[in-house]
């Protein structure tokens, strides 16, 4: 007889759904957010404990064009050269790939950026990473970033 395992897959923040909400705080003004949660019911709870009233709270829809939708050449552009940045300034890769993730609206590029450094954290080297979101980084940009870290300069690739 065959018996079949299942491996209950860790959730992570990366994986929460995103809630857009509107509520009234103490001062009696109206003020709107959003934030990631397992469920509807968790974003209530949390602005309750803030001291906001919550009006109503929903899943964010994610938009089919515009922002967010996807990650556009301009955007490759824009986290190399904030990781050059930061590199530069002695920031550690795994917390600079975590700095633009935080600091990006795009859901797409946070995601994209995410994705490099789990797969940093689970033991591959910055290119290696890089390889394995194709449809964002090209062999190019790819060997050079593998040449700048046997090298050793990796922020002035």
């Amino acid at each position: 007889m065959a018996t079949t395992t299942f491996q209950q897959r860790k959730t992570t923040k990366e994986d929460l759904p995103y809630f857009e909400w509107e509520g009234i705080n103490k001062n009696g003004v109206k003020i709107r957010g959003e934030n990631q949660a397992a469920n509807a019911n968790m974003i209530r709870a949390g602005l309750r404990r803030q001291g906001v009233k919550p009006r109503w709270v929903r899943p964010k829809r994610k938009p089919l064009f515009g922002k967010g939708g996807a990650v556009k050449p301009s955007d490759i552009a824009h986290f190399a050269r904030q990781l050059t940045t930061m590199m530069r300034s002695g920031v550690p890769l795994v917390q600079s790939l975590e700095l633009i993730s935080s600091g990006n609206e795009n859901p797409a590029v946070q995601d994209m950026v995410l994705k490099i450094k789990k797969e940093i954290e689970s033991g591959s080297d910055f290119a290696t990473a890089l390889s394995k979101q194709p449809k964002y980084f090209d062999d190019l940009f790819v060997n050079l970033v593998g040449a700048g870290e046997q090298a050793g300069t990796m922020e002035d690739m």
